[in-house]
């Protein structure tokens, strides 16, 4: 039986790339539970936080870690450090640091994690965006001008939008073909529906309080 940790509030999860302090910060006031993913504890201490547990195979957990911290070591190789994370982890939503950014293979490999969770409340924060798993049927508040990307990472297909200056309707999204990025805001109110999952949602990271207000 797989073991699991359970938080009454949001949790942030910290991987082994790139973490400035204070996008770290901005998570935690809204995700106040620290959670690494295997090196990600290296990140959080390097900022003066103990993580509250440490969960993955261990093969990038530099230095001591302090006592009284929840050490979950999974020792298959089948999944990321990120995507343990998300099978152990039950919280209302998770805020995701240093999983955008620095090796380009980690950040793919990020992003694809994504789609395995689509039921879970899960937003990458980097140093320039957020990013998350579209839901089929999603709307947000923003600011007219606000650029909303939104890359396919398996074949999918826009049925109704609204609010965008590029409709996605009908459009046929495949990575290595059509894609949706570098669109734009034109209302308050943006809305979207898909025909499946399949597609990664990436706005300005000033969105990130309004991104989990929309996956709610």
């Amino acid at each position: 039986m797989t073991e699991r940790i359970a938080f009454r509030d949001g949790v942030t999860l910290a991987g082994a790339g790139p973490v400035g302090e204070a996008d770290l910060r901005a998570a935690l006031a809204l995700a106040p539970h620290p959670v690494a993913a295997d090196g990600g504890a290296g990140r959080l201490m390097a900022l003066g936080l103990v993580p509250e547990a440490v969960i993955g195979d261990m093969d990038s957990l530099g230095g001591a870690v302090p006592d009284g911290v929840h050490m979950m070591p999974v020792t298959e190789q089948d999944t990321t450090d990120f995507g343990k994370c998300l099978a152990r982890v039950d919280a209302p939503f998770c805020i995701g640091v240093g999983f955008l950014g620095g090796r380009v293979d980690h950040t793919l490999a990020a992003l694809s994690v994504l789609l395995e969770y689509p039921a879970k409340r899960v937003v990458l924060l980097g140093e320039e965006d957020v990013a998350f798993a579209t839901p089929m049927d999603w709307r947000i508040t923003l600011e007219p001008g606000a650029r909303v990307s939104f890359f396919p990472l398996r074949p999918c297909r826009g049925v109704s939008s609204a609010g965008l200056r590029w409709p996605i309707d009908g459009l046929e999204m495949v990575a290595g073909g059509r894609i949706g990025t570098s669109n734009e805001a034109v209302s308050a109110e943006v809305a979207v529906v898909l025909d499946g999952p399949g597609a990664v949602a990436i706005l300005p990271k000033r969105y990130l309080a309004a991104v989990l207000t929309s996956l709610a």
